[in-house]
């Protein structure tokens, strides 16, 4: 995508953080932005600054763990902008530092529900609209080195991060017909209030293991404002590689000895065997084509359009002879 003029977005968690830097960006760039965010003042923080520009930007107050919400949330975007985004931000996310094994249901349910339930809520609900506008667009979401690896510290949110890098992967695949972009962002730490995340956690969901008073909030500050990368540095890192078609996004932070030790221990633990002969990889590829008949459509799912024919399993194993 390189032309983001007058294309309407919207950005979760986009009134602070990675997700303001991103309305930042793609306002000057002539994106029409709706910022959706969970902390009215930091709603209200975000709108003075943008009075002070000519950006074409509406902000919507939502919890993206609620469902009903979001449908209203884009029923309003079509009324204040007479369509669906053609840029879907699904960026918002909370963390919870604390020993794996001291981790609650709660804990679980919380950072799951934000940082994986709010990505499918956010898709859920707009990708339909997207799909029945016929103009493409641009499916985001913001992961994290965190899901890229595990973490004994932050066990809920790396595994959510991970979940939602396959997520990713997984519509790419599935959306291109439909002309419309994916991409996931990998950062490895952002100058953010992510370290504040206690400050929003629900009532009902409070029974953590860990401890999330003051003094832990303003070390997790100092520590994101050390070694984060400023919001609009990365948002314009965002934007640029969105404009060079690329999948994986993985800023400075997130560096590169990390990736690739993961990667040396995949590629390392790959029993040894010999390589697949023609015949065995015919006959695997024979085996997934059955898959054919896997996944019919109900038919009121009127938004969904026949795709080229393509394999449901694993990318097709003929086209790597």
């Amino acid at each position: 995508m390189k032309e983001f003029k007058d294309k309407v977005g919207f950005i979760t968690g986009g009134a602070s953080g990675l997700g303001f830097g991103l309305a930042k960006v793609f306002t000057e760039a002539g994106s029409k932005i709706v910022i959706a965010d969970i902390r009215q003042d930091h709603i209200d923080e975000a709108m003075e600054y943008f009075k002070g520009t000519d950006a074409s930007v509406h902000a919507i107050k939502l919890d993206i763990t609620d469902r009903k919400a979001f449908a209203r949330a884009a029923d309003e975007v079509e009324e204040v902008f007479g369509c669906p985004p053609e840029l879907l931000f699904n960026n918002a996310g909370v963390n919870t530092f604390g020993p794996v094994e001291a981790t609650t249901y709660d804990d679980w349910d919380w950072v799951l529900g934000v940082n994986l339930y709010g990505v499918i809520n956010g898709i859920t609900t707009f990708l339909p609209r997207m799909i029945k506008a016929g103009k493409g667009g641009l499916l985001y979401i913001t992961s994290s080195g965190g899901g890229l690896m595990g973490s004994p510290g932050c066990v809920a949110y790396s595994a959510a991060k991970a979940a939602v890098i396959n997520m990713a992967e997984s519509y790419r695949m599935g959306l291109q017909h439909y002309g419309i972009q994916v991409a996931v962002c990998c950062p490895g730490g952002i100058k953010t209030n992510i370290g504040e995340s206690a400050k929003i956690r629900p009532d009902h969901l409070k029974n953590s293991g860990y401890i999330e008073d003051e003094k832990v909030i303003n070390a997790l500050n100092n520590v994101y404002e050390k070694v984060g990368i400023d919001p609009y540095e990365l948002a314009t890192i965002v934007k640029k590689a969105v404009e060079n078609d690329k999948f994986y996004i993985l800023p400075p932070g997130m560096g590169r000895e990390l990736v690739e030790m993961r990667n040396k221990e995949l590629l390392d633990s790959i029993v040894d065997a010999p390589p697949m002969t023609p015949e065995e990889m015919e006959k695997m590829a024979e085996g997934w084509s059955y898959m054919k008949d896997v996944g019919g459509i109900k038919e009121d799912l009127d938004w969904v359009k026949p795709a080229p024919p393509r394999p449901m399993g694993p990318p097709n194993i003929k086209d790597k002879k």
